[in-house]
């Protein structure tokens, strides 16, 4: 029987040959906020919740904060990610911590730093920690089903798919209006990877 996931880590760095993942900082709000605000289209659907914590830049020390709070909770591991040479921003990647021994990994990247491998390099580093520190015996992924370059990461790093999830119908107490009048959601992809045997 899996033992429980660790809660509450110190904050560590965690290197690959051409990346540094660490916890932010506040001093990191600046290239934090422009990384999420040149990249709002991109990222609504994926990280809205991000998005409306961090509307200017004089909101994103406090997102940094509670980040750093999540650390010491174990909530949420939140690590930036930078280039080792030049010490450049590239982008973001979580693991959260969720039932039965499971943790989420949630990633993106500035646009200049995608295709050049950082988001497999940064994944592996992840994969690591979340087995590793972590203690997780199952990590997941979700992409969407039109995010070929996300899906391509993960079965890199052995992710595997998992079968569709099916789609839950609408309540029928909201209303046949409210369901026609809401945009389709886009379809969504499990990605998942089991700890290696001990």
């Amino acid at each position: 029987m899996p033992g429980p996931l660790v809660i509450g880590l110190d904050p560590l760095v965690l290197l690959t040959p051409r990346l540094l993942l660490r916890p932010y900082e506040v001093a990191d709000a600046p290239s934090f906020f422009a990384v999420l605000d040149e990249s709002r289209g991109r990222l609504a659907t994926s990280f809205p919740d991000r998005l409306l914590a961090v509307p200017t830049l004089a909101h994103a020390p406090a997102q940094l904060a509670a980040f750093a709070h999540d650390w010491r909770t174990g909530r949420f591991y939140v690590f930036g990610i930078w280039h080792r040479t030049g010490q450049v921003y590239l982008g973001d990647i979580c693991l959260m911590p969720q039932l039965a021994g499971q943790a989420e990994i949630g990633y993106y990247l500035a646009p200049q730093a995608e295709g050049q491998g950082y988001a497999r390099e940064a994944l592996g580093a992840v994969v690591g920690f979340g087995f590793g520190q972590v203690k997780a015996q199952c990590l997941l992924i979700r992409c969407f089903a039109d995010n070929l370059r996300g899906q391509a990461v993960a079965q890199a790093l052995g992710f595997v798919a998992e079968p569709a999830q099916p789609t839950h119908w609408p309540r029928l107490r909201q209303g046949l209006r409210r369901v026609l009048a809401r945009p389709p959601e886009p379809d969504i992809l499990y990605f998942t990877r089991y700890a290696p045997e001990a």
